[in-house]
């Protein structure tokens, strides 16, 4: 069977650009499926881009070729790539940090750059175009590659994985019923926080379901949050509108108020710059 395409974008469907890559695709090969991430992920913002991809691939088969673009800096020097993963899957996208969370979570085997003499889009009045590498370099790159036309060692020649552009990634710290963290991105939909504590080493610090530890935020080191919360498996362990810590869908320690937007009601957001600590004593 040939590998599934899986897109995600920050196109949104306001206007064609997301159509046209499924065009090409379908134009290389009718046989390839298509499907969806997400097209909502926030303008330019390739943190995100890396996070989503994390999120959801483990949960296709083995193989699944993931188009990420995400891409800035599109028509620049910034490298068309397409990456390998150690548990074999493929990211066709710009090597411009949207690999971050692949490379430091799951590890990359394999990266090449696309070779754009043989692998882009050819006819159709595209040659000249600089701005949509969605559509004339990776949707096409990536549907040879799903379809068989081309090889992963044909996409272009390699490059030293050291080399790939990673953002910072921030460790938690913890000690007996402490923890310390960010806020690493958001659940935009129900307006929920999730950080980067890992629920094993929450857990290991000495919380427990249907504890009520003290939770602080601070934005650039000044407390915006603090009251006490409770700790529990899901949000309907708390009363409506009341907020929760709760474990997330990566095994990861979250923030959400019950039926509301924790976001939205404490105007909260997500990046290194929004500590979370949490203390049982």
């Amino acid at each position: 069977m040939k590998p599934i395409l899986v897109f995600q974008t920050d196109f949104t469907y306001k206007e064609g650009a997301v159509c046209a890559m499924y065009g090409v695709v379908k134009s290389v090969d009718r046989e390839l499926e298509i499907i969806d991430g997400t097209h909502e992920i926030p303008q330019y913002d390739t943190w995100s881009a890396s996070y989503r991809l994390y999120q959801s691939m483990k949960f296709w088969p083995e193989g699944t070729v993931f188009v990420s673009v995400v891409d800035p800096g599109v028509g620049t020097p910034r490298k068309a790539s397409v990456a390998k993963t150690k548990d074999g899957y493929y990211v066709v996208s710009p090597d411009n940090g949207s690999l971050t969370h692949l490379m430091n979570w799951v590890g990359i085997s394999e990266i090449r750059e696309i070779d754009e003499t043989v692998n882009r889009l050819k006819g159709k009045n595209t040659e000249g175009v600089s701005i949509f590498h969605g559509r004339d370099l990776f949707a096409y790159c990536a549907a040879k590659l799903a379809s068989g036309k081309i090889t992963f060692e044909e996409v272009g020649s390699e490059y030293p994985i050291k080399d790939i552009m990673l953002h910072p990634v921030f460790e938690p710290v913890f000690g007996k019923g402490l923890m310390r963290g960010i806020f690493e991105i958001n659940d935009p939909n129900f307006g929920n926080l999730w950080t980067n504590i890992p629920l094993s080493m929450f857990l290991k610090s000495g919380f427990a379901y249907g504890d009520h530890p003290t939770l602080t935020i601070r934005h650039d080191g000044e407390v915006v949050f603090e009251q006490k919360v409770l700790f529990h498996q899901s949000f309907g362990f708390a009363e409506k509108g009341e907020v929760i810590i709760y474990n997330n869908e990566l095994m990861k320690v979250a923030v959400a108020v019950n039926q509301g937007s924790f976001s939205e009601t404490y105007n909260l957001k997500h990046g290194p710059e929004w500590q979370v600590e949490i203390k049982k004593y």
